[in-house]
């Protein structure tokens, strides 16, 4: 019997959009400063370019507005199953065996609206993985879909992109085969000290098709202790 559970997931095709941004409690709407894609599916090749910010075969569509933020403050990044989706049940989230962790990264850019996000200047500013008996995606699925991110008080001021990830692992046991959801989001970040710079790492990069964390069986044996992939968070 404990290969029912494989086999339900593997067939399980819901997927996820993050598609929104909610700043001081305002949400900018559907794409507003968000470069959200046309169709819903993940990324699973870590060596692509998309892994940056989403892209082939889930083309993205360029947005103009660029949302102010104040360092030191939570913002909270919307994830929807699809971008018509209203409601905020699990179901309007993403499919419930879609377990894996949550990350988010900033990127420093000169023009947020232009930078693509592909290569170096990523550094990690949040994850939450496994606890030993609830990841970080469910709690996004069961809490109406709010990722809860917050922005460093100590860097530098200017415009970034906000890469907000879910990693789903139901059929990670094999690489390729773990699927990366993310979208960028596009702000100006102000009121940041600037006394630390943050160590960075690059899209794509940054992670390993062969992660333990990346290729790894979340059935069978039991996980003890899930490695999340990426760098270390960057803390002020």
């Amino acid at each position: 019997m404990k290969f029912a559970p494989i086999l339900l997931a593997s067939a399980a095709s819901a997927h996820t959009i993050f598609s929104s941004l909610e700043v001081n409690g305002v949400n900018h709407g559907v794409g507003g400063g968000v470069r959200i894609p046309s169709y819903n599916g993940p990324i699973e090749n870590v060596d692509s370019n998309s892994i940056a910010c989403n892209g082939a075969p889930n083309p993205t569509t360029p947005t103009s507005k660029v949302i102010t933020v104040q360092a030191g403050q939570n913002v909270t990044a919307i994830w929807r199953y699809m971008l018509s989706t209203t409601g905020s049940a699990p179901n309007d989230v993403m499919d419930s065996s879609h377990k894996g962790p949550t990350l988010a990264y900033l990127k420093k850019v000169n023009d947020a609206t232009t930078d693509s996000g592909v290569g170096g200047g990523w550094f990690k500013i949040q994850e939450d993985g496994y606890n030993g008996s609830v990841w970080g995606t469910e709690k996004v699925i069961n809490g109406q879909g709010r990722h809860s991110i917050r922005i460093p008080s100590c860097i530098a001021p200017g415009q970034y992109l906000l890469r907000a990830e879910m990693i789903a692992l139901h059929g990670a046991g094999n690489y390729p085969g773990a699927q990366f959801y993310m979208e960028c989001a596009q702000l100006n970040i102000v009121g940041g000290t600037g006394s630390k710079t943050p160590s960075t790492v690059a899209f794509p990069g940054a992670y390993s098709g062969s992660h333990p964390g990346v290729k790894i069986s979340i059935y069978w044996p039991p996980v003890t202790n899930y490695q999340i992939p990426g760098p270390s968070v960057f803390t002020c």
